[in-house]
């Protein structure tokens, strides 16, 4: 079976759901074998493509060589090439990257900012065009990886410390990225013959041959060692990493089962029993895949374990998200506070937004006591027995205060009561809690053991906007 045919049969299985007629492809082409062969195959297989060239200028004059040579494909094959050329370096300083860090992302942001103008494009037409309005489209980037690149890839990531992830490779297919790598399943040596048999022309890029880059020392040093003890090194690893995707998917079931029991959505918040999460075996793997896709690194997870046994109130912050421990509850929720629904008050903070409106926080010394007015919207504390962070929160069931000017508790549930209030102003109370005591009904009555007295050095004034 020629090449040919194993990239269309592979197609077939793999990107079913593409074909010559609903799709249009953006091929990343620099120029190499790797990209020359890719762009043959895929006009032969009748797609609809345009070329995509970056030109990183790190090469000098044989980057504008590269250029012009992706620019003649584009006349050969009668195809539109897009050329973006990149100051890769000062990238690289600017945002504290290596070379290829920067280059990576450099091309990949304006693949998908091409791929996203021509879903714009598309959708204008539908909108336009009667005849064409359920006409599906597919637009995504192509690269030339290929399984040599996947067996460098895997190595590095095990060597710099990687998860079973990690070593499954390079993923032939990431939807949310519209991207494919159509010759992930083809070696090197099989490109390179393809290219001699139909006598297409490529672009050697002489930093290939440098062990200055970490992959070109694993492809020039690392493997070519290896295989002298090891002859069938890269054939076996191809295999490991075909059983390391399976074992990832028996993997992905199994946390996603324990993670459907130990975890309770409300909202844009998770609530999880603490006692249920320590429990949890393996404590770390599942800590780690739980707190993973709110912007959490790899070694916070320690750090989150230890939340466990924290004082009410404590957190960890990712970007955006805060892993909050309250009472027998772990939350997580949203850094975003108009979609928390608990939020916590440092010292310092003078204005909180949430669900209901806004707070105005202010610090200030002691206040003569008639200077005090008896405003609902407003609460003036004592600080000297506050413990931050505060909670700002929804009352709850069970919930109970000391309302000013009693001496005996009361349940919150019994004091809206009566108060008279309906069960959609009830639902919408919140309180502000330190330490497991509430402070304040907020918009109703601050809690006696709070109040201001004469022995008061500090004073927290809080005004409710709605």
């Amino acid at each position: 079976m020629s090449l040919l045919q194993k990239f269309q049969h592979h197609w077939q299985n793999k990107f079913c759901q593409l074909t010559s007629n609903n799709c249009q492809l953006l091929l990343a082409v620099s120029g190499g074998v790797d990209s020359v062969v890719l762009v043959d195959l895929v006009a032969k297989s009748g797609f609809d493509f345009q070329i995509a060239h970056c030109n990183f200028q790190l090469r000098g004059e044989e980057s504008e060589l590269d250029e012009k040579f992706v620019r003649s494909l584009g006349v050969r094959y009668e195809k539109e090439v897009l050329v973006k050329r990149f100051d890769t370096k000062q990238y690289a300083s600017e945002n504290k990257c290596s070379i290829q860090v920067a280059a990576r992302n450099l091309r990949y942001v304006w693949f998908e900012e091409i791929v996203d103008s021509w879903q714009v494009m598309t959708d204008n037409r539908k909108k336009t065009d009667s005849v064409n309005a359920h006409v599906s489209s597919n637009n995504y980037i192509a690269t030339a990886h290929h399984a040599d690149d996947n067996i460098e890839t895997m190595l590095m990531r095990f060597f710099r410390g990687t998860g079973i992830q990690g070593l499954t490779g390079i993923q032939s297919i990431i939807k949310e990225r519209v991207l494919i790598r159509p010759l992930l399943p083809f070696r090197k040596t099989e490109l390179l013959e393809y290219a001699g048999i139909h006598g297409l022309y490529f672009a050697e890029d002489s930093s290939n041959a440098s062990d200055k880059y970490t992959r070109n020392f694993f492809r020039n040093q690392l493997l070519p060692q290896i295989k002298e003890v090891f002859p069938q090194v890269e054939e076996n690893l191809l295999h490991n990493i075909e059983r390391f995707n399976e074992v990832m998917e028996l993997y992905r079931q199994s946390v996603q089962l324990q993670l459907s029991k130990l975890v309770e959505k409300k909202g844009a918040e998770l609530y999880i029993p603490v006692l249920k999460w320590k429990k949890t075996s393996p404590l770390q793997t599942i800590s780690w895949e739980l707190i993973k896709p709110f912007g959490y690194t790899a070694p916070q997870t320690v750090e989150v374990i230890k939340l466990l046994d924290a004082e009410n109130g404590s957190y960890i912050a990712s970007t955006t998200h805060r892993v909050i421990r309250n009472r027998n509850w772990m939350i997580i929720s949203p850094n975003a506070t108009g979609l928390a629904q608990h939020i916590l008050i440092e010292p310092g903070d003078n204005k909180i937004f949430f669900e209901n409106g806004v707070l105005e926080i202010q610090y200030s010394s002691p206040l003569e006591l008639e200077k005090i007015q008896n405003n609902l919207s407003e609460a003036f504390l004592t600080m000297d027995d506050i413990k931050f962070p505060l909670i700002l929160r929804k009352w709850k069931q069970g919930d109970y205060f000391y309302p000013l000017g009693m001496q005996k508790k009361k349940k919150i549930s019994r004091f809206l009561i009566d108060q008279k209030l309906s069960r959609p102003e009830k639902e919408k109370i919140w309180v502000i809690e330190s330490n497991k005591k509430i402070l304040w009904v907020i918009g109703q009555r601050i809690d006696d053991r709070f109040k201001i007295t004469d022995q008061t050095k500090k004073i927290q004034h809080i005004s409710y906007l709605k």
